[in-house]
């Protein structure tokens, strides 16, 4: 009698303290499974469209006819804070009282009264999805997973019940991964697009205010405003193509040498650039090997922290930091965290693109390798132009500024590459006096 009473107060539109749990009366149409037979539905929408709000209606909805369900993020914090504990669209926020379920970290686990269970898994840690099986998954943010091999290990196991189904929610980018999801849209993969702007009434005006006035129109707002998936520029330093032929799964090679490379923000805030943070290292074989991208936007203390420890997980042999606008600061802030740690600054005499152009040279000839993927390092450096302009970009490349800064301290200076940098320099001053001329 107690279920028939809990079924019947499901099946009806319920109003607590001014809140609808109907999911279907609340959403947009565009946030609403198709009702075509599929098995993924890639909802690839801009920041703040309702993605995550979409994806846990439907696995509030899919425990009812599935016993498992695979929950699976960028990483493990991401599945946490977004898929289960998110503010607004976490699973534990849209659910009614009388179906709330139970949320232990400990074991990874969301369950429901009813016997349903969903596991939280991290991208970062394909091993963990090779062996469980599921009837059903929910992947946030593909796009930014770092080791796409986790969609494989996925989709192994994805192996129960009548009709397994994936929903994707992610901000597009051009990965393998969704591009080969693209590309079965005409057989059983549905495709849903959305930007921010449908969304504008349940956001906050200063998201509007602030974060769209600073981006529209720019590269990086067409693709996490409008989802426009945006394929490489023209003229640019790297190429998706480029960096996706070296990119590895696993280390093949000892590492003879490795830096952490730090390009400091001026100011700290919401508003302020991101500090790069990137770990490169050299190979017996020669060449070189992107290990890490911790970039983040914090005070001179956080990053430090950051920056040392990477320095110390990684086995590092210095620290490698621009000095440009911090000063003697720059290392006296690392040495509060680590007062003897090897230490190197650089200082920038050239422009950005100069700079970057010997190290894009390594990558075209196939010597710098990324152990996983780096999605927005990888933006930035795809988007870097000869004519680049902070302001039109709407970001400044502070990823890559790191990137580069690594990888000219092992590579670049390093012989048989020493000749580079100066070739590069006499090429570019040519071209400004041609031009002048």
């Amino acid at each position: 009698m107690l279920l028939d009473e809990q079924k019947s107060r499901q099946a009806k539109t319920v109003v607590e303290g001014g809140r609808e749990y109907d999911w279907t009366k609340l959403a947009r149409s565009n946030q609403l499974a198709p009702s075509t037979d599929w098995a993924v539905w890639l909802l690839m929408a801009g920041r703040g469209f309702g993605k995550s709000r979409s994806g846990a209606e439907w696995v509030r909805a899919k425990k009812e006819k599935v016993g498992r369900i695979a929950l699976v993020a960028p990483t493990a914090a991401d599945a946490r804070d977004v898929m289960v504990e998110g503010v607004q669209s976490g699973l534990l926020a849209i659910s009614p009282p009388w179906d709330r379920p139970l949320y232990e970290p400990s074991k990874r686990r969301v369950s429901w009264r009813n016997g349903a269970m969903a596991t939280l898994y991290s991208a970062d840690e394909p091993e963990r999805l090779r062996g469980p099986q599921h009837e059903a998954a929910w992947c946030d943010e593909v796009g930014s997973w770092r080791y796409p091999e986790a969609w494989d290990m996925l989709m192994f196991g994805l192996r129960l019940g009548r009709q397994p189904q994936t929903v994707v929610t992610t901000t597009p980018r051009p990965t393998k991964l969704i591009r080969e999801l693209l590309a079965r849209a005409d057989r059983d993969v549905v495709v849903t697009r959305g930007s921010s702007y449908e969304n504008r009434d349940n956001l906050a005006p200063s998201f509007f205010a602030q974060i769209v006035a600073k981006y529209e129109g720019t590269r990086l707002g067409r693709q996490e405003l409008n989802a426009e998936l945006l394929e490489d520029v023209p003229g640019a330093l790297w190429t998706r193509a480029m960096i996706e032929s070296a990119r590895l799964r696993s280390l093949v090679r000892d590492m003879e040498r490795v830096v952490v490379a730090v390009d400091p923000a001026v100011t700290s805030g919401d508003d302020a650039d991101e500090t790069g943070i990137v770990v490169v290292g050299k190979g017996t074989d020669g060449h070189g090997y992107v290990l890490a991208d911790a970039s983040m936007r914090g005070t001179p203390l956080e990053w430090a922290r950051v920056a040392i420890g990477l320095y110390r997980t990684h086995g590092a042999d210095r620290v490698v930091a621009e000095v440009n606008n911090g000063g003697d600061m720059v290392e006296a802030t690392l040495r509060m965290v680590d007062p003897n740690v090897p230490f190197t600054a650089v200082r920038a005499t050239r422009g950005k693109v100069v700079r970057a152009e010997p190290v894009a040279a390594l990558y075209e000839q196939g010597r710098v390798h990324h152990l996983g993927v780096y999605p927005q390092l990888e933006d930035q450096m795809c988007a870097l132009t000869s004519d680049f302009d902070k302001a039109s970009a709407g970001y400044s490349p502070d990823r890559v500024d790191a990137l580069v800064w690594g990888a000219t301290e092992l590579l670049v200076e390093a012989a048989p590459f020493a000749g580079l940098m100066s070739w590069y320099a006499a090429q570019s001053a040519a071209g400004l006096r041609e031009a002048a001329e």
